[in-house]
Formats: C-alpha cells, sequence, structure tokens
C-alpha cells in the first residue's frame, strides 16, 4: 500500500523483452535501500523488486500490467515516479494507493499559470470510471497523489504546486502523454456496492 507522496524519482536504464513480460533496470537514489521481494511504485504500479545492484535495481511488468498501464511504452532513459511501500505508523499525507493501475489516461492540455501548472487529462468511456471522479477527489497519475478541482464525463483538471512539478516526473507530461491512472479504492468500494445490490 502506498500514499501517492512520491519519494523519489528514477531513470529506466534498460529495458528487456522476457516473452510477454518486459525487465526494467532502474537507477535511483533509493534503489541501494530496497531489497528483493519488496514492493515498490513504479509511475504508480507496484512492482516487486527482484535484484539490487550498485545503484540500480530489477524489476518485471507482467502482461496484465502492460495492458492496463505505459509500461509497455517505457524506454531506456525515461523518468520515473517512485514510492516505497507505506511503513506504520506513518502519516497518509496523500490518500490510500494501491499501485493496482486501472487505466491510462491522455493528457489533453499543460498550462503553465504563473506559479503553478494545470493538467487536463482523458480516459476511455464506458468502464464505469465516470462515477470515480469526484470534485475535490483524489486520483493517482503516476502514482502521485491529486486533488481533481474540475470534473466532466471522462474528463478532469487537476493542479500542480511548484513543489511536486519539481520532484515528479509531471514536468514530463505534456499534451498528448499518457499516464497511468489509479482511481480511489473507496470509490471503487462504493460503486462495486451499488452494482451488486442492483443486481441483487
Amino acid at each position: 500500500m502506498f500514499t501517492g507522496i512520491i519519494e523519489a524519482t528514477g531513470t529506466v536504464l534498460s529495458v528487456e523483452e522476457n516473452g510477454t513480460n518486459r525487465v526494467f533496470w532502474i537507477a535511483s537514489p533509493v534503489s541501494n535501500e530496497l531489497k528483493p521481494d519488496q514492493s515498490v511504485s513504479h509511475e504508480g504500479a507496484c512492482l516487486t523488486v527482484e535484484e539490487v545492484k550498485e545503484g540500480r535495481h530489477r524489476v518485471t511488468a507482467i502482461k496484465e500490467t502492460l495492458l492496463k498501464s505505459t509500461l509497455g511504452e517505457w524506454l531506456a532513459g525515461r523518468q520515473i515516479n517512485l514510492e516505497r511501500c507505506l511503513l506504520l505508523p506513518a502519516r497518509l499525507d496523500g490518500h490510500i494507493v494501491q499501485g493496482h493501475t486501472d487505466t491510462v489516461a491522455t493528457c489533453l492540455r499543460a498550462e503553465d499559470k504563473g506559479g503553478s501548472w494545470e493538467y487536463d487529462f482523458e480516459f476511455e468511456p464506458g468502464q464505469n470510471y465516470e462515477s470515480l471522479i469526484v470534485e475535490k477527489g483524489s486520483v493517482s497519475l503516476n502514482g502521485t497523489s491529486l486533488t481533481i478541482f474540475k470534473v466532466y464525463r471522462n474528463r478532469f483538471t487537476v493542479a500542480i504546486i511548484p513543489y511536486t512539478y519539481q520532484n515528479t516526473s509531471i514536468n514530463q507530461v505534456q499534451a498528448g502523454s499518457k499516464v497511468n491512472i489509479e482511481f480511489d479504492i473507496i470509490g471503487k468500494y462504493i460503486l462495486r456496492y451499488q452494482q451488486v445490490l442492483k443486481f441483487s
């Protein structure tokens, strides 16, 4: 479990195809502190550390993860957000993030507002995700916990403060970029409960 507060950014050093999987070597300031079997959020996708060596670590993304995230498009040199799993007891500064990417969204607009930044994102309609975007609600974008402040049918807007812009991979996102989205788990449980009631 994660909080959506990015701990560090890393660099993809290499990408290797292994059957239907993709294997990544990542270099980061926290890599040497990791251990095999630990869960780490990579751009919002929870991956298991397999090996640690000289300031870098290796992870593998399976087919299911590749289908529901941007990891299938990663190339060497890409900067990515990293967060180690929640250590209890600790403050939950963001919101509950599982690292289970729901879908991919496309950036429609990235605008410098002279001290902050605004981003519009759109995802494919028709998967009940429209019910999960709520004004002032939380969403995880590439693993970063953000607050939604404008809601449309399958589009929403977030505002980025300077600290987040400077210390996460959001500064690489521009119109046309794709990002990993995880919707709030509480909203997903409520939606599922309503669906069960409807068909019971």
